[in-house]
């Protein structure tokens, strides 16, 4: 996850932007950059590695101005070094992005064919070499920016200057956070109030698709239909230690709706979208040689472990165990020499799953892990650390954190099978392309935020609520059980939906509400018989599904949840938003305590 810093000052900026890019260096430290605009020029410099590195660079070579952009940075895409680093530039335009470019390739490739040259492998720069065209062509940057918007796809945080317009900036977002703070003959622009703190506590947070042209009398805002927009200012109140929610209720909601992003984000870092292939961060772990794996998580991340047990066979052909990581040591497992032992923890410290990784190691297991802190007990104990990059989750319920463990977990499923000879070039370059569709699917299962909050009255009455799924649906309904058991209180089971007719119907009457995940598909068929079964008991049924599906099966349904159409690949990303945003909003209508339900701690470090 990316930081940005922008301000148009009245005075010298280079130091505030550094200071700004202090209190989001959590964001990434691989590299760092200024920008700016000085005499009729854009004065870039960048350093790679820690913030210190670029310190000692402006020491050297400072960069005098009073407007500028800076950005640090998780080296994701591209190595971490300065050609790679932001903010990226053309003669006109220097620009510091957040998020991913899910068309850049084609955008790249038609940028070179007019002539354009590029200097790092990174998706940003094609939005600057864009916008530096329209610029070029006598446009204003406000025209520039009009243009250049509709042409990307993905989710992204965008700050710009331009050489010849010394008294703006502008800022874009879609799926990633970007704020306006407003000072004394000064505007600034940050991904979060938090760099803003020491600058401003008065605030406005874009929303979705919105863009803004900040000068030192203020912003104006515009939102994706080019409508001139207000945002409300706010008093933000936060210090350089606050972690906030911004202008959502709660900090579960904000971490939701981060997911565009921060699988976006991860997934940077298991794609080389230039050559359309997958590696991971460790390229000197091999894997053509393991023949098991064995998955060892607790909650959500075992039900994201389960979902990777269909990956891993699917594609690799290689046979999968999962435990439990509390019951895992104590059946004494037959763990295969050199074997590949998988542990998934968002916080890296979860006692059980700590205790069976050494077990695990004591048995001769090659270990890796997928966790959400690089400095965590786990990633120290690794042979091969996956790191998601879903940033701090506050809300006790994990959200953010399955997604991105799923698309660790589908792009490890993918190396693994090319290194073991089961995927070939072609069908390794699709599998890209869907993942890289991830995020703007995301973004659109989001869209339905309000249809999800209008139903959940329906769900708030009932004691019980059943979930149904086939294939890697079914670990989804396990999770959307669990998240309206963690947060609503409400007693919910998920289950295989062909498991239904022995035994579990017999729970089905009018008051008990069933969830069934069923996206179109090879399964949806079958799923629909099982849910006929339900609905002639009595049953009132919610149908997540798309377009396809509820238009199938949607008649006589208590309420539908459209999503997407996507490949079957991404669906259990795509699945995990309905299940969140209901659980979410059925707590709210309960008047639960959504970011610390009763009983719960957001890291389980005693067995």
């Amino acid at each position: 996850m990316c930081g940005i810093i922008g301000i148009v000052g009245n005075h010298a900026v280079t130091d505030r932007l550094v200071d700004g890019l202090r209190r989001m260096e959590y964001r990434g430290y691989d590299s760092a950059g200024v920008c700016t605009i000085d005499g009729g020029a854009l004065v870039r410099r960048r350093a790679e590695g820690k913030l210190l590195n670029l310190v000692g660079e402006l020491e050297l070579h400072p960069a005098p101005g009073n407007v500028g952009i800076a950005h640090t940075r998780w080296a994701t895409h591209g190595a971490p070094t300065a050609n790679n680093a932001h903010p990226h530039a053309t003669r006109e335009v220097a620009l510091v992005h957040n998020g991913i470019i899910e068309n850049f390739k084609g955008l790249r490739e038609e940028l070179e064919a007019r002539g354009r040259h590029f200097e790092s492998e990174t998706d940003s720069e094609v939005v600057a070499h864009l916008v530096s065209e329209q610029i070029e062509a006598g446009k204003t940057p406000e025209q520039a920016v009009q243009a250049v918007l509709p042409r990307l796809r993905g989710a992204f945080a965008l700050a710009i200057a331009f050489r010849q317009y010394p008294n703006l900036l502008i800022g874009a977002r879609l799926g990633s956070p970007l704020v306006v703070g407003y000072g004394d003959g000064e505007t600034y622009l940050g991904s979060d109030a938090l760099a803003l703190a020491p600058l401003t506590q008065k605030i406005s947070y874009l929303e979705e698709g919105d863009w803004v042209v900040i000068t030192r009398d203020g912003a104006r805002i515009f939102d994706r239909d080019n409508h001139a927009v207000t945002r409300e200012i706010t008093t933000s109140g936060v210090s350089a230690a606050a972690i906030e929610k911004g202008n959502y209720r709660h900090f579960m909601q904000k971490e939701i709706f981060e997911q565009p992003i921060v699988v976006a984000q991860t997934l940077r870092s298991y794609i080389r979208q230039l050559e359309q292939s997958i590696s991971l961060p460790q390229m000197d772990f091999d894997l053509s040689g393991v023949r098991r794996v064995t998955i060892v998580a607790c909650g959500t991340s075992y039900y994201a472990g389960l979902v990777a047990k269909y990956w891993f066979e699917q594609f690799a052909r290689v046979p999968v165990d999962i435990d439990v990581a509390s019951e895992f040591r104590y059946r004494q497992p037959v763990l295969e020499q050199g074997g590949l032992a998988l542990f998934i923890s968002q916080s890296g410290e979860t006692a059980d799953t700590l205790a069976a990784l050494r077990h695990a190691r004591a048995e001769g297991q090659k270990i890796a892990v997928v966790v959400n802190v690089p400095t965590s007990s786990m990633a120290r104990e690794a042979d091969l650390l996956l790191p998601t990059h879903a940033g701090p989750e506050i809300g006790v319920a994990s959200t953010k954190a399955f997604t991105c463990q799923l698309a660790v977990l589908a792009a490890l499923a993918a190396h693994l099978a090319v290194k073991k000879g089961r995927m070939d070039r072609a069908e390794e370059t699709e599998v890209v392309r869907h993942l890289l569709e991830a995020p703007a699917a995301l973004n659109a299962a989001l869209a339905h935020d309000e249809d999800i909050a209008g139903m959940a009255h329906l769900i708030a009455p009932a004691r019980d609520v059943l979930y149904l799924g086939r294939g890697p649906d079914y670990p989804l309904a396990l999770e959307g059980a669990l998240k309206l058991k963690e947060i609503s209180y409400i007693h919910a089971e998920g289950y295989a939906a062909g498991e239904m007719k022995h035994g579990p119907i017999a729970l089905i009457d009018e008051d008990v509400p069933v969830i069934v995940l069923a996206p179109s598909g090879p399964l949806f068929e079958k799923t629909v018989s099982n849910m006929q079964e339900v609905r002639a008991r009595g049953g009132k049924i919610v149908l997540i599904s798309d377009g396809e599906g509820i238009a199938e099966a949607g008649e006589g349904c208590l309420a539908t949840i459209e999503m997407p159409k996507v490949h079957p690949l991404i669906a259990p990303l795509v699945y995990a938003v309905p299940v969140q945003l209901l659980a979410y909003h059925t707590a709210c209508a309960k008047g639960t305590d959504v970011d610390q339900p009763r009983n719960l701690a957001k890291s389980v470090t005693v067995e």
